[in-house]
């Protein structure tokens, strides 16, 4: 039987802030900016080359609250809202994703985090590998046997030894982990 074709599942939502902050302004002829759809874009090409042979879906975050929201009033509360330079990006960004050819998924009232888990573990379920491409740590439990994280920061691969030294836990307790120490960034305050 042939080996199955690796999955890569991109956090699309890590990928726009990451071109935003990474790269200088830049703007087209009529002065809109276009700085995080040249950022995002090549980072997708960037991955064609390296995984040519891999099967390539984005994922992006839904505009509006999620059950997490409903459940504690609190996260994710500390961040300022979206640069207007950076929202007026999503969608030509999301409309040249398609262009490419890559699927591209947002789900209504579910974080992209969500929809790449589902993803991954169904796909993890048929013996397939999987490479979630993401800066966020929260996906880190996702990794098992079968699913790998490469971090688009610093381009280096985690496997379960890689979370186990990142963060001192192993993947199934990253949850655990990030509950118990509190995580700033999606404002969840830890354990006193």
């Amino acid at each position: 039987m042939p080996e199955s074709p690796l999955v890569v599942l991109v956090d699309g939502s890590s990928y726009l802030f990451r071109a935003f902050h990474a790269l200088p302004p830049l703007t087209n002829t009529q002065g809109r900016p276009t700085g995080v759809t040249y950022g995002v874009i090549n980072m997708l090409r960037r991955l064609e080359r390296e995984y040519p042979d891999a099967h390539i879906a984005v994922v992006f975050d839904a505009k509006g609250p999620t059950f997490r929201h409903e459940s504690f009033a609190e996260y994710k509360a500390n961040r300022p809202p979206m640069p207007d330079d950076l929202a007026v990006q999503i969608a030509p960004t999301q409309d040249l994703v398609r262009a490419l050819g890559l699927p591209l998924l947002v789900v209504d009232g579910v974080e992209a985090d969500d929809v790449i888990g589902t993803l991954a573990r169904r796909a993890a379920g048929r013996g397939e590998q999987v490479l979630i491409s993401t800066a966020d740590k929260d996906l880190a439990q996702l990794v098992d046997a079968h699913v790998r994280l490469v971090n688009t920061m610093s381009n280096t691969v985690l496997d379960v030894a890689g979370v186990e030294d990142k963060f001192g836990v192993p993947p199934a307790l990253i949850a655990d982990f990030l509950a118990l120490t509190g995580d700033t960034v999606d404002n969840i305050p830890g354990v006193p």
